[in-house]
């Protein structure tokens, strides 16, 4: 570790700086070639020394520069140092905010190193710099040693994406690859999911966090399943071979030890044939001997033989699982792309039944803003009325004085007057009522409706397991009928808003009527706006009443909802089972969900409605309140009043 510090120190020293103490500190405590220099600010001279450094140690196979501040140069250099390197197994480049010069300097150390087997840099910024980080992908392809690759926030766009599918199509070394928390987006993931069925390699990919759509992570999830196996298998494959290498390494150690004691049995006869008078016993020990020479040649013989048919079988085994795995490899594919396809086609439905839906919500959007013009006016109407009133009540207040002496006689008319307006406010009450009454009925109805379209929501559900196609159909239809009655419902909102406006000529006029009343009456009226607050009291406590019915109706929507929801989660557990009918099932609970979106829209917007109608209502009362207050304030004999 002492030669580190003085090589740092001398390659500093040539280059006219300083070594830094925090780097001669962690070259003195290098650990098993592990040096870790995190967080440390490196200087531009220290990146020099390092990267020269790095082409000729032979000892570091880790070098963690995580969170160190390096400026573009800085990395170049310790990067060019590092190509020439063929010790460096792992590399961390975390948090140095690398660039342009950063990711070009990477594909130049990827082509040239051969060494390197897990690069980090996670917290970086490759991805906005196009040009630089497709010369980091087409580098990425053209390395084979690199197995393990961290990418996470770097602000990869979809664009990247796509340079790095193609890297992968031609990548055959990288098994892990991790792009979480970046920009990848809808293109990009489909990228990444098409060239995955050329890479046989690559068995973790991580998506997190780039707004994918859950089909496309389901495809990438399948994929990576499928190199998982062939990963598996061929590891068993390599497995097997290798402890057939084994024995027959033992079989040969085997047969070379026997025939090393056979020569030894031969030599120690052949001694002892030199020993022994007798040429007869010789010759015969010689023959024995060259018969079990033969025998064992023959034992040889039949092992080699074994073993030749027992790696042919292997081998013949290997091929027929390989081909095994190929036919179930291109049997997903080819229900992949028909899955992929007919996903297209409900996606393009999808789009067609939104672009309908959107332009719906237009026209009601429209007829929104034609209500709001409507009462709008409404609005300026009554406020040039309560001008009038205003008028009304100078002039009545001028002419009070002229109608003193005509009080006392004119008593018993207006008390007969104040008894038909009596009626007239009766009358006007049971309008109202009425018109409460046919409020709750269309309230009803619309419950009736949204109870209807539940049932019908749920029996479509049941059947679409079978009825997919047919389902369609009859959904367009549905879509067409629901239009036609929100088309029905804004006519009668029209139709309703018309009738206000007459009703509110009706008031103002009765309002021009009641400010010609006399003053004397001025107990009665108060006793007549008693019983109007009364009736308001009643009708607020019957607004109330419909808003609890309205919410306990929306308590068992949302239960509704859950149970839809249990069965979305039944539906999931039936999609593990049935693969190819799964993503069907699917889409069709999500339109199942559109539909209660639009019931839920539906209910909104009678509420809105029934909203409406309150403010409506609030506003004929103090348009009554001020006809009253007009009554008190003001003379209604005017017309009554003989000429001066």
């Amino acid at each position: 570790m002492e030669e580190l510090q003085r090589a740092y120190s001398r390659l500093c020293k040539e280059s006219g700086a300083e070594p830094q103490e925090a780097v001669l500190q962690r070259l003195h405590g290098l650990l098993r070639g592990r040096l870790d220099l995190a967080t440390q600010s490196l200087t531009l001279d220290t990146c020099r020394a390092l990267g020269k450094l790095l082409q000729k140690e032979a000892l570091l196979t880790e070098l963690v520069l995580s969170d160190c501040m390096l400026s573009d140069e800085g990395a170049t250099m310790l990067l060019q140092g590092l190509c020439v390197n063929t010790v460096v197994r792992f590399l961390d480049l975390k948090g140095n905010n690398l660039r342009a010069a950063g990711a070009e300097a990477l594909g130049k150390l990827l082509r040239q190193n051969k060494s390197i087997q897990s690069l980090t840099l996670e917290w970086n910024s490759l991805g906005p710099w196009e040009d630089a980080f497709a010369t980091f992908c087409g580098a990425l392809a053209a390395n084979s040693t690199l197995r393990q690759l961290d990418l996470r926030n770097n602000q990869i766009s979809h664009k990247g994406a796509e340079e790095l599918a193609l890297a992968l199509r031609s990548n055959a070394s990288l098994q892990q690859l991790d792009l979480r928390w970046n920009h990848i987006g809808l293109l990009g993931g489909r990228a990444l999911a098409n060239c995955l069925p050329s890479n046989r390699t690559l068995w973790r990919l991580e998506l997190a966090g780039n707004s994918i759509p859950s089909d496309v992570l389901r495809a990438v999830e399948q994929a990576m399943d499928r190199n998982q196996d062939r990963q598996a298998s061929v590891r068993e494959s390599q497995a097997r071979a290798h402890i057939l290498s084994k024995e027959v390494q033992h079989l040969r150690e085997e047969k070379s030890k026997q025939f090393l004691d056979l020569m030894e049995t031969i030599d120690r006869q052949r001694q002892e044939m030199a020993k022994s008078s007798t040429l007869q016993m010789a010759e015969a020990a010689l023959a024995l001997s060259e018969q079990k020479a033969r025998d064992l040649g023959e034992r040889l013989a039949t092992a080699e033989q074994e073993q030749r048919s027992l790696a042919q079988r292997q081998a013949k085994e290997h091929r027929l699982e390989l081909q095994e795995a190929a036919d179930r490899e291109s049997k997903l594919l080819r229900d992949l792309s028909a899955a992929q396809e007919k996903n297209l086609r409900l996606r393009n439905q999808v789009d067609e039944l939104e672009r309908k839906v959107k332009s719906q919500q237009e026209q009601l959007f429209l007829s929104r803003q034609e209500l709001t013009t409507t009462s709008a006016e409404l609005k300026m109407r009554a406020a040039q009325a309560e001008e009038r009133l205003e008028l009304e009540k100078t002039r009545s207040r001028q002419n009070l004085e002229d109608a003193e002496h005509l009080r006392f006689k004119e008593v018993e008319h207006m008390t007969r007057h104040l008894e038909e307006s009596e009626k007239a406010m009766q009358d006007r009450v049971q309008r109202l009522e009425a018109v409460r009454l046919s409020l709750e009925e269309e309230l009803s109805q619309v419950k009736a409706a949204a109870l209807s379209e539940r049932g019908r929501a749920e029996e479509e559900l049941l059947k679409a397991k079978s009825q997919v196609r047919l389902e369609e159909q009859q959904r367009l239809a549905h879509l067409e009928e629901k239009l036609r009655l929100l088309a029905q419902a804004r006519d009668e909102a029209q139709s309703a808003c018309l009738q206000q406006k007459q009703m509110v000529a009706d008031a103002q006029a009765r309002a021009s009527q009641l400010g010609l009343q006399v003053e004397g009456l001025r107990r009665h009226l108060e006793e007549l706006q008693q019983e109007l607050s009364n009736k308001d009291q009643e009708k607020a406590a019957e607004v109330t009443r419909v808003r609890l019915e309205l919410q306990e109706q929306n308590g068992r929507l949302q239960a509704e909802l859950t149970a839809q929801e249990a069965l979305k989660e039944k539906a999931a557990a039936l999609e593990r089972q049935l693969k190819v009918i799964a993503s069907d099932h699917r889409e069709a609970l999500l339109d199942r969900e559109s539909e209660n979106a639009s019931l839920r829209e539906k209910l909104r917007l009678k509420e809105a409605e029934i909203a409406r109608i309150r403010e409506e209502e609030a506003q004929r009362a103090s348009f009554l309140q001020n006809a009253v207050l007009a009554y008190v304030q003001g003379s209604p004999l005017r017309t009554l009043s003989p000429p001066k």
